[in-house]
């Protein structure tokens, strides 16, 4: 399947399928690296921290943001695509307070996103797919490096689901509802 940038414009046509979202296929990366993560970091449960907890919400915070951008986009109302996009930018909200608390926790430097690692990975935004993540791995090799990958990664994908959000209430301000479109075709049907 190729990949396509998002663009509000072009995202919700009839037809448009979630997975050649950039806003899906980042979801997809951002899933499979929390996962990687926590089993290379979060399983030492010597280190006296809650690790199971801590593992469980990371990856079932991944996977709600993941799914509800899936489920959000297969259902007919529109209204309900709004409200399940932004539990999916909830959920990416908490995973990447998670990764800062990594970090905090950890000693480790939290990288400004002014940083030049930070800058290089955002220019690179159009390799941000499931097919690249082995190569993402190799250069993640350690805690900090990886979790200032997922932070940069959780932070852009935010700001995608942000934009995302706002187009779908504009379209939904200038087209109406599903409930409210079927009433409109309901009354027309009946003035035939």
């Amino acid at each position: 399947m190729p990949y396509r940038a998002y663009t509000p414009d072009k995202a919700y046509k009839e037809g448009a399928s979630y997975e050649h979202l950039r806003v899906y296929q980042q979801a997809v990366v951002l899933y499979d690296l929390t996962v990687e993560f926590c089993r290379q970091y979060l399983n030492d449960s010597g280190r006296g921290m809650p690790t199971r907890r801590t593992i469980d919400q990371m990856v079932q915070a991944a996977r709600s943001g993941k799914q509800n951008i899936v489920e959000g986009s297969l259902g007919k109302s529109l209204k309900s695509n709004i409200k399940l996009t932004s539990v999916a930018r909830a959920s990416f909200g908490e995973l990447l307070e998670d990764y800062r608390d990594f970090l905090r926790t950890h000693n480790l430097p939290l990288w400004e996103k002014h940083d030049p690692r930070v800058l290089r990975m955002r220019a690179r935004k159009d390799h941000i797919l499931p097919a690249n993540i082995p190569q993402m791995l190799r250069w993640a090799d350690t805690p900090e490096k990886f979790s200032n990958l997922c932070v940069t990664l959780l932070s852009m994908e935010t700001y995608l689901l942000d934009h995302l959000i706002a187009s779908l209430e504009k379209k939904f301000i200038q087209e109406g509802g599903y409930t409210e479109n079927l009433f409109r075709k309901r009354l027309a049907e009946k003035r035939t």
